[in-house]
């Protein structure tokens, strides 16, 4: 795999992924990939942290099975895949495979109590046994007996005129003082090293003791430690069936986790390769091209791919990002790549035969060195092949022929073939066959850089005149061999120059086309959300005055039941007046109506009075009981006093019309419910309420039918449709009810 990733430039872009990992691996991934994606995909929803540093931890789970002594940085080591588990628990997952995966691995109590022998660090947790506390204790003690003893040494007098200088050193782990020759009188101690310039380490014998005692206190320690990682590690030997399961589920998660964060520090992206051996690469960028790299779109359908063109044009770089994209997918590796507009097949091998084989240690040249790569090729079957430069080493045309058979054969075993070359001579031998597609690479002879971009179905030139030109061969050379070469070879060249042009200037236009639809479609989406944002601005406007009516209207019900139910003149009028403040300025004569038939209710009405209903004029002619029928319009309407106030002596004044969202007798609402009704049921209410809200200057109703099995939703359709006074109707919104209701204007 590392050879394969050397010949395609893949290895620092491999590298740079393996680093997210928590531990040294391959990135082979086993499994289906398909149901990897899955928890890739679920996983790329969630906010977590990447385990910690971790090491391979099958040695300890060998050794604990043959019942060897853990050190306590192996049981640690144990600990953190632990942590780590119980740390994922606690993540909010959504429902789905990766919560189910999560909450089936249960961690058995014991792995609890060993986390809790540990800091964080990985130090164990001294606080969790008396002994070690008090070893603790001591050694602290002990470490502030030899600072004090050392700065009362190094402030004597007697000490201080054989001081080097005034720090203390530290060699072969004890505390030292350096001093000059003579220092017996001074000092009792012992000489444990000589410094470059012969001056004498030395170590206090008082010193000495108490570091003594330090020693001892840490070989205490180490065998209390010693009795913990033996009783642990006897412990785990129960538990190998655990420790062998959690591992491979911490290395199955560590692989989904280091594709996640290296996917989202360089914004790539997944592709999921597919059964078929098709290649439909889009966009795609191959990470060894930093400096203004260029998208890779090629359609790769048939079985061969023959990329012709100039040295140094990109042919080499077109193979290589075929057999990379491949390469990558197989190994779900994120790339920057266009993923829904491009297809990748599984191949069992991918093969690169791209390198000069030549070796003369082993008496190999480099046709020879082709030969053995082509054998080794023959004898498998549906691989991804890479042949750069295939000539090469030999004969061109002896060679063509040759690679011709060669090529056929490898087709035959359902292999696919890019190969890239210089001569024209393969490309006409094998163009007539329908499963070889033909691709010239692009060159910018002016700037002499390649391109990058290919056109499919052409032959490229390969420059070579013109080559030899630019790097000095003098023209009377390249004219005397072009002599040679032959006129009907050059305008053959011409020719495919020509051709190569005209798709270029043709690919051009497309782009800018393509541009300029992009810009189109941008100003279309941008112009959908003003309209979007203008007809939100128009409902919170109607919603507002909705609202504002509304208020007005419950205050104006208020002032009639005062003088209803309490005959209170002087709080209707408060009620009309705070009702008068609440509409706008200038929509206040409908409030003045009901103020003065709530200044009316004290008149009695009888047969043939004209009165006022909801702004329309009317006539009684008959009461019965509480109901007053009044005729509006030519409709006779059944009426309570309370609804009725004396009209006014007729002096060319009109009524305006307003809204009205009192349900009384179903007559003065803008809302009608036909939920449940049965057809002919449904049909004569909703006759009803039109002639209803015609009466009451309804200009908009609201309609809800449902949807149901579409039996009621059709019949009101159909009424709508042929109703006279119906201007207009259609789906309301969908936070209104969609489909199931309608919006009528009248």
């Amino acid at each position: 795999m590392k050879e394969l990733e050397a010949k395609l430039d893949l290895e620092k872009f491999i590298n740079d992924f393996k680093k997210f990992f928590s531990r040294d691996r391959d990135i082979d991934f086993d499994g289906d990939i398909s149901q990897h994606l899955l928890y890739l995909k679920e996983l790329e929803t969630v906010s977590f942290n990447p385990p910690p540093p971790t090491i391979d931890i099958w040695e300890s789970i060998s050794a604990v099975r043959k019942f060897g002594v853990l050190s306590l940085t192996q049981i640690f080591d144990i600990v953190k895949i632990i942590r780590y588990f119980i740390y994922l628990k606690g993540v909010e997952f959504k429902a789905g495979i990766l919560r189910d995966w999560l909450e089936k691995i249960l961690i058995p109590e014991y792995f609890f109590d060993i986390n809790m022998l540990f800091i964080e660090d990985g130090k164990f947790r001294d606080s969790s046994d008396e002994r070690l506390v008090s070893i603790s204790i001591g050694i602290a003690q002990a470490r502030e007996d030899i600072r004090n003893n050392l700065y009362n040494l190094l402030h004597s007098q007697k000490v201080i005129e054989y001081l080097v200088d005034t720090q203390i050193h530290f060699l072969n782990e004890r505390e030292a003082l350096l001093m000059k020759g003579g220092f017996q009188s001074a000092v009792k101690g012992e000489i444990i090293g000589r410094s470059g310039s012969g001056f004498f380490y030395i170590a206090p014998d008082n010193i000495s003791h108490i570091s003594k005692k330090i020693r001892d206190y840490e070989a205490e320690r180490e065998s209390i430690y010693l009795t913990y990682r033996r009783d642990i590690s006897k412990k785990l030997s129960s538990f190998v069936p655990f420790l062998k399961f959690i591992d491979r589920e911490f290395d199955r998660f560590d692989h989904y986790q280091a594709r996640i964060f290296f996917a989202k520090s360089r914004d790539l992206q997944f592709v999921q390769p597919v059964k078929e051996q098709t290649i439909k690469i889009a966009n795609f960028y191959h990470p060894a091209i930093q400096h203004s790299p260029k998208p890779l779109s090629i359609d790769f359908s048939h079985k061969v791919l023959l990329i012709t063109g100039v040295n140094a044009g990109g042919k080499t770089m077109l193979l290589k990002s075929i057999l990379a994209v491949v390469y990558l997918a197989k190994n779900l590796i994120p790339m920057r790549i266009d993923p829904y507009n491009s297809v990748i097949g599984k191949f069992k091998n991918i093969e690169a035969v791209i390198d000069d084989p030549q070796n003369v240690n082993f008496d190999i040249s480099t046709f020879a060195g082709r030969m053995v790569a082509f054998a080794n090729l023959l004898s498998k079957d549906r691989q991804l092949i890479g042949i750069d430069e295939v000539e090469l080493g030999t004969d061109a045309d002896e060679a063509s022929a040759l690679f011709k058979v060669l090529i056929e054969k490898l087709m035959d075993r359902e292999s696919k073939i890019v190969i890239t070359t210089h001569h024209k001579r393969l490309a006409s031998l094998l163009g007539g066959n329908n499963e070889v597609e033909l691709v010239a690479a692009l060159y910018d002879e002016e700037r002499r850089i390649p391109t990058y971009r290919f056109l499919q179905g052409i032959v490229g030139k390969s420059y070579a005149f013109e080559t030899a030109e630019r790097y000095g061969i003098p023209a009377t050379i390249v004219n005397e061999a072009k002599k040679l070469y032959g006129d009907d070879q050059h305008k053959l060249n011409e020719l495919i120059e020509k051709g190569a042009n005209l798709e270029r200037e043709l690919m051009e236009k497309r782009d800018e086309l393509s541009r300029k639809l992009e810009n189109i479609a941008k100003t279309e989406n941008e112009l959908l959300i003003a309209r979007d944002k203008f007809l939100s601005g128009i409902e919170v406007k109607r919603e507002e005055v909705r609202q504002i009516y509304s208020g007005a209207i419950e205050e104006a019900k208020s002032a009639i039941k005062s003088v209803i139910k309490e005959n209170d003149i002087s709080g209707s009028h408060r009620h009309m007046t705070t009702a008068n403040k609440l509409l706008p300025k200038d929509k206040n004569e409908s409030i003045e109506n009901e103020q003065n038939r709530a200044n009316s209710m004290e008149i009695q009405l009888k047969i043939g009075d004209e009165v006022v209903y909801k702004s329309n004029r009317g006539k009684i002619i008959s009461i019965k009981g509480k109901f007053y029928q009044v005729e509006i319009g030519g409709m006779k309407i059944d009426l309570k006093r309370e609804q009725l106030a004396l009209a006014p002596e007729k002096s060319g004044k009109t009524y305006s019309k307003s809204y009205s969202f009192i349900r009384e007798n179903n007559s003065g609402n803008i809302f009608l419910d036909l939920h449940g009704k049965r057809r002919e049921d449904a049909l004569e209410e909703l006759d009803q309420f039109i002639s209803d809200a015609l009466i009451n200057g309804f200009a908009e109703i609201y309609i809800t039918h449902g949807i149901g099995s579409g039996i009621l939703a059709k019949a009101v359709i159909e009424f709508l449709r042929v109703h006279p006074s119906v201007k207009w109707f259609g789906d309301a919104p969908p936070n209104q009810g969609g489909v199931g209701a309608k919006l009528v204007m009248l």
